[in-house]
């Protein structure tokens, strides 16, 4: 009877370990397709593909969206088309509470989505919150303006992640020679950190030495 139940346990928690990431993906993707499609709501009431077609088109929204950012980047690589850009962002600039705004994110949204930025390639290990305690972040840049003036040594600036939403957390300026470079890849790191460290890095990536100093992005 004990050997059934066991059996009857172990299946259940097979299906369950399928079944579950399943739900979970299919509700992440519904979650991001649904707001998508909101974006069907800033057309004029006329143009609405609901209104125009008499029925509603689930994913509709994502796809028009998905194109019109394709077609926006296509059009800002040319010459005209980054002209265009360039006296928009001029004239978004002057406007008073948006332009300090809008400047942020801009300069945020260029360091994280660039090809050739250096922000949150690396992943690290830091000695936090306190002595003897480990933590995961990702390397962020270096130092600047003022700062630096304060800092007794070369430092890095470095993003700590929470878990398990890694979209908040805390931002650190750590001495370089208190930062150790992991041998794992940004996306391995989080989930590592996501998962609360059960879904841990393959065990055959080689070790990194006891202490290598991270080197900070030019």
């Amino acid at each position: 009877m004990t050997t059934k139940k066991t059996t009857l346990k172990s299946v259940f928690l097979t299906g369950l370990l399928v079944l579950v990431p399943l739900a979970i993906t299919l509700w992440v993707l519904g979650l991001i397709i649904g707001t998508m499609d909101q974006t069907l709501l800033l057309l004029p009431r006329s143009w609405q593909p609901e209104r125009m077609l008499g029925f509603r088109l689930p994913g509709l929204g994502a796809v028009l969206t998905l194109a019109f950012i394709f077609v926006v980047g296509l059009l800002t690589q040319n010459f005209v088309g980054q002209k265009l850009v360039g006296w928009w962002e001029l004239i978004v600039a002057r406007i008073p509470v948006v332009g300090p705004i809008y400047t942020s994110v801009k300069q945020v949204s260029d360091t994280l989505l660039s090809s050739s930025g250096n922000a949150f390639r690396k992943a690290l290990l830091i000695e936090y919150p306190r002595k003897g305690s480990y933590t995961i972040g990702f390397l962020t840049g270096i130092p600047g303006g003022d700062v630096v003036n304060h800092l007794k040594e070369d430092h890095v600036s470095v993003y700590v992640p929470t878990t398990p939403n890694p979209t908040s957390g805390f931002f650190l300026m750590v001495p370089k020679s208190e930062v150790i470079e992991l041998d794992m890849t940004v996306d391995a790191a989080l989930k590592y950190i996501v998962s609360m460290g059960v879904v841990a890095p393959p065990a055959n990536q080689p070790a990194p030495e006891r202490r290598t100093p991270v080197e900070p992005p030019l």
